[in-house]
């Protein structure tokens, strides 16, 4: 009996001291199971993308836009043709017309270069009524701008962009004749610092301008420090149109029998300024004119308001595209009626840095 006594007392005892070893035991988190190798920190499926679209990637698009004017066998303008009627080649190859619209009654951003050098002294009444006559026949308030600038030993601006045909007037009646012939660097500035950023007019398209030059001089050159090549990439590339008038005066008449010739039986003889002028014209897409007189001029600038008025536009990505500064020939037909012709600027440079579009463009160029 005793014994059973001693043998619980020590039990008892023994429960006792276990017990709040056993409570903690209950209490204490299960041990984490051992891992050999940390999973790999990699970003969610979605931030890649995420970081990607943050990023600004340039996109080289060498798309090749042309203004052109269609006329027909009389030199009618024609407005009417569609997408269809017409195809274009680059050197010779065939491309696919990505863009198509007509433009009619853009606004004018027009550049008048006046030659003020000694070689054409006498001719500078004739110049001064030139300019000022055109500028009143096409100039259009509210919605055309212009700008004058001589050239003689260098460029000068002598009247800003302006839409008030007056205050044009007055500058260029101002200008006297001396020094120097620095035309293609009047072309070159002229394109870069003027028609290159013309005044935006308001309205939906704000940058779809019409940018033209109109260049009076003999095209005697002899002080540029640019070349003509770089005169006439520069006007394309900045989509400028050149309209040259010559002042040269050394004409031809045509008689039969000994007779006088009669007024429309004058011809003119192009001096080597003349063919000058002329190249100038027909690489950009414009027109040369040798008036004998300023009245000669009348109709002429009647005809070039309404071209810049009534032009089409073509698009195209040049499969044969190569940036190494190579000029490319551009020619535009209308298979389906030979009697056309397309007046338009003749090529582009392949240059890494050419437009504008063209290469900036707005119209015209390589972008």
């Amino acid at each position: 009996m005793h014994m059973r006594r001693l043998l619980t007392s020590i039990f008892l005892t023994v429960i006792l001291l276990l017990a709040p070893l056993m409570d903690r035991a209950r209490q204490a988190p299960a041990a984490p199971k051992p891992q050999s190798t940390p999973p790999a920190q990699s970003p969610a499926p979605s931030q890649e993308p995420a970081q990607q679209s943050g990023q600004k990637i340039g996109v080289r698009v060498n798309l090749v836009d042309v203004l052109f004017t269609v006329l027909d066998r009389r030199n009618k303008l024609v407005p009417a043709l569609e997408k269809t009627d017409f195809k274009i080649f680059d050197d010779k190859f065939p491309q696919e017309i990505r863009y198509f619209s007509k433009q009619s009654d853009l606004p004018l951003r027009i550049g008048i270069l006046l030659d003020t050098s000694n070689s054409i002294r006498d001719r500078i009444k004739f110049e001064q009524d030139a300019s000022i006559n055109f500028l009143f026949t096409v100039l259009r308030r509210n919605k055309d701008e212009a700008f004058a600038m001589t050239f003689d030993d260098e460029p000068q601006i002598i009247q800003p962009f302006t839409g008030d045909a007056g205050a044009l007037r007055d500058q260029i009646t101002k200008t006297r004749a001396g020094g120097g012939t620095a035309i293609y660097d009047a072309i070159y500035e002229a394109c870069v610092k003027e028609l290159s950023h013309p005044p935006r007019p308001p309205g939906d398209q704000p940058d779809v301008v019409r940018r033209v030059m109109v260049l009076i001089s003999d095209g005697e050159d002899n002080l540029s420090n640019h070349t003509r090549t770089e005169a006439i990439e520069m006007a394309q590339r900045t989509s400028v149109v050149i309209y040259t008038i010559s002042t040269s005066i050394q004409w031809i008449s045509l008689t039969q029998n000994n007779e006088p010739a009669k007024s429309g039986d004058r011809k003119y003889h192009l001096t080597d300024g003349d063919k000058i002028l002329q190249e100038l014209a027909e690489e950009t897409g414009g027109r040369s004119f040798y008036p004998y007189h300023v009245d000669d001029l009348d109709q002429s600038f009647q005809d070039i308001g309404d071209e810049l008025r009534n032009q089409y536009s073509i698009a195209y990505l040049p499969n044969n595209y190569v940036l190494d500064g190579r000029y490319h020939k551009i020619r535009i037909e209308v298979p389906e009626h030979k009697g056309y012709q397309v007046r338009a600027r003749r090529g582009y440079f392949a240059s890494a840095n050419a437009n504008t579009p063209a290469a900036t463009s707005p119209s015209g160029g390589v972008k």
